[in-house]
């Protein structure tokens, strides 16, 4: 028993697929279990390397970046090809509820410390953390709306934001969820809109980026986000490229995420 959590079940290393560990955990936030997928590029010393936390979007689990984005293929490829610094992945769902969370406080549920607090503290059970080891958070869709609210929340606990394709507010998740407006019971105190959780701490947001496929759906939203932040002197960066909703956009433009991230390392050192 961690002093962090009740029960942890890790994976055993022989039986998965190079540096992939998958953790089941009994969470305090969600009041039950939940799935988190890990990836440690090998022959890396894990303690040392910074940390990105991957939120998948509405009807996914913990495996869907993995198996469906190929995270650990890009991110080896960028290791390999172009320099980039090894990163420790952190892909936890989003505590399955419905077909999607929001990453938001729930009455009876926390998706939000779930993925602030817990996923953090659980990688750091799998392999510990060097003082000073960044944290980054990253998604697509939904979670490209929980990376923009909960980074922009907690400035002091992550070093970069980057969102794919987002949601950027709480009404466009309707035709996503079949449980959307009445299922969601929540007990946010904060803002449900993108927009108002990165203005409110416009002062000391992380470096932000987020982008959209041009034959999205979600490309509106996705301008006007930029348009306002533009508006509002919050400093970011925003890209447009062909593609749409689509597991083959966000298999190519994670790139885009974990270049961005490797950029601030190298800022930073």
């Amino acid at each position: 028993m961690s002093e962090a959590f009740r029960t942890i079940e890790f994976s055993h290393p022989s039986l998965t697929p190079a540096g992939v560990h998958w953790a089941t955990v009994k969470s305090a936030a969600l009041r039950r279990r939940a799935d988190v997928s890990f990836y440690v590029p090998p022959g890396q010393n894990a303690a040392c390397l910074p940390r990105v936390v991957l939120l998948h979007g509405v009807y996914g689990s913990h495996w869907a970046w993995l198996f469906k984005g190929a995270a650990h293929e890009v991110l080896n490829r960028l290791i390999q090809h172009e320099g980039l610094p090894p990163m420790l992945l952190a892909m936890p769902s989003d505590g399955l509820w419905g077909d999607g969370s929001g990453y938001l406080r729930h009455v009876n549920a926390d998706y939000s410390r779930w993925i602030v607090e817990e996923v953090p503290q659980l990688a750091t059970e799998l392999e510990p953390r060097s003082e000073g080891s960044p944290l980054f958070i990253a998604g697509l869709s939904m979670g490209g709306w929980g990376a923009l609210r909960l980074g922009a929340l907690h400035p002091e606990i992550f070093a970069g934001i980057s969102a794919h394709s987002s949601v950027t507010e709480m009404g466009q998740m309707q035709g996503f969820v079949e449980e959307y407006p009445e299922g969601y019971d929540l007990a946010e105190d904060r803002p449900l809109q993108a927009l108002e959780c990165l203005k409110l701490n416009a002062h000391r947001l992380p470096p932000l980026r987020f982008d959209c496929g041009t034959e999205d759906f979600l490309i509106e939203p996705n301008r006007h986000l930029h348009q306002a932040l533009e508006r509002a002197g919050i400093d970011h960066v925003y890209q447009e490229f062909p593609g749409g909703h689509t597991w083959e956009y966000w298999h190519e433009h994670l790139a885009d995420s974990l270049r961005f991230f490797g950029g601030l390392l190298s800022r930073s050192a």
